[in-house]
C-alpha cells in the first residue's frame, strides 16, 4: 500500500498543474502589428479615405463651401462628351510619346556605356542620377530660360548655325517639345541606373558564348542583352507611363507666365494643358470639385489602360 501511495502522489501533483496554451495569431504577434500600424493608419487617413471620398464626390456637385447636390452619373456623362478633356488626353499622350521613347533609348545607351566603363563608374552614376533628385520647379525655371524666345540658349544655337528663332513657349509644338525635353532630361539618368542594374544581372557566360560563336556587338545586344532585359524594360516602360501621363509640375511651372488665362491653362491655346492640369483647372479655378473628382477618376482609367497596353505589347514581343 505504501508503494501504491508513493506512486499515486506524483500523478496528483501533475493533475494540479495548470495547462497553458501557446498564444497564436494576434495575441502572439501584437507588438509586431503595433510596430507597423502607423503606416496603415497614415495610409487609411491620407490614402484610402481620400480616394473613397473622391469617388463619392464625383457623384455630386460641390463648390467646396456650400451643400453637396446629388448629380448621379451626369458628371461622367458630361466627361465623355467634354471636348476639352479629350484634348487634354491627346496633349498628354503626345508629350508622353515625345519624352518616353527618346528617354528609354538614351537611358539604355547610357546604361551600356556605364556598364562598360572601368574608371569613375560611381561618379558617373551620381552625375546621371542628379537630375532626378533636383527640384522639378528649379528644373522648369532653368528650361524656361533655355527655351526663351529672345535670350534662350536653344535659339542662340539655332541662330549660330543660320536658322531663325522659334517661339518655343508660344507655339503648340514648341510647347510640347520643350516639356518633353525637360521630362527626358529629368528621367534619363534614373532609368539608366535601373537599366544598369538589369545589365549587371545578365550572366557573363552568355556573352562569352556569343563571342566564341562570332557574334558582333550589335547581334549580342539584340539577341542576348535585350531579351534578358525585357522584365526591366517592362518595369521602366510602365513606370514611365504612369509618371508621364500624370505630368503636372513640368508644364505648370514652365508655362505659368506665358498665358494670362490661368496658371493651369497650359500656355497659349492650351497647347501644354495635360490631364492633370485640366483637373486642377476645373477643381480650383472653376471651384467645381465634383466634376474635378470625375476628371481625376477619368485620368486614373486612362493611366491604367495605357499601362495594360504597354505591358501586353512587351509581353507579346517576349513570347515571339
Amino acid at each position: 500500500m505504501a508503494t501504491l501511495r508513493t506512486l499515486e502522489k506524483p500523478s496528483a501533483v501533475v493533475a494540479d498543474v495548470p495547462v497553458t496554451r501557446p498564444r497564436t495569431g494576434f495575441r502572439k504577434y501584437w507588438h509586431l502589428y503595433a510596430a507597423i500600424s502607423p503606416f496603415y493608419l497614415l495610409f487609411l487617413c491620407f490614402g484610402l479615405i481620400p480616394v473613397g471620398f473622391s469617388l463619392y464626390l464625383s457623384f455630386h456637385r460641390w463648390d467646396g463651401l456650400g451643400p453637396m447636390e446629388w448629380a448621379g452619373l451626369s458628371q461622367y456623362q458630361y466627361l465623355l462628351s467634354d471636348s476639352e478633356f479629350w484634348s487634354s488626353i491627346g496633349t498628354t499622350i503626345v508629350i508622353w510619346a515625345l519624352a518616353t521613347f527618346p528617354m528609354i533609348f538614351l537611358a539604355m545607351v547610357t546604361a551600356v556605356m556605364l556598364n562598360s566603363a572601368v574608371r569613375f563608374k560611381n561618379l558617373y552614376r551620381v552625375a546621371y542620377f542628379l537630375p532626378n533628385v533636383t527640384s522639378v520647379v528649379a528644373i522648369a525655371i532653368i528650361f524656361g530660360s533655355v527655351f526663351s524666345t529672345n535670350f534662350g540658349l536653344v535659339n542662340a544655337f539655332l541662330q549660330a548655325i543660320g536658322f531663325d528663332q522659334i517661339a518655343w513657349l508660344n507655339t503648340p509644338w514648341g510647347i510640347k517639345i520643350a516639356i518633353a525635353t525637360l521630362m527626358t532630361w529629368q528621367w534619363t539618368g534614373y532609368n539608366a541606373i535601373i537599366f544598369l542594374a538589369g545589365l549587371q544581372t545578365v550572366p557573363s557566360e552568355l556573352y562569352e558564348a556569343a563571342r566564341m560563336d562570332g557574334a558582333g556587338p550589335v547581334q549580342t545586344f539584340f539577341r542576348i542583352t535585350l531579351p534578358m532585359m525585357r522584365p526591366v524594360l517592362l518595369f521602366v516602360l510602365v513606370v514611365s507611363t504612369v509618371t508621364g501621363l500624370q505630368s503636372f509640375s513640368e508644364p505648370q511651372v514652365l508655362l505659368q507666365n506665358t498665358s494670362n488665362d490661368s496658371t493651369f491653362s497650359g500656355g497659349p491655346g492650351h497647347a501644354g494643358r495635360t490631364m492633370v492640369l485640366y483637373f486642377f483647372q476645373q477643381t480650383f479655378d472653376n471651384n467645381d470639385f465634383g466634376y474635378g473628382a470625375a476628371v481625376a477618376w477619368g485620368i486614373f482609367l486612362v493611366v491604367v489602360l495605357f499601362s495594360i497596353i504597354n505591358w501586353r505589347l512587351v509581353q507579346r514581343r517576349g513570347e515571339e
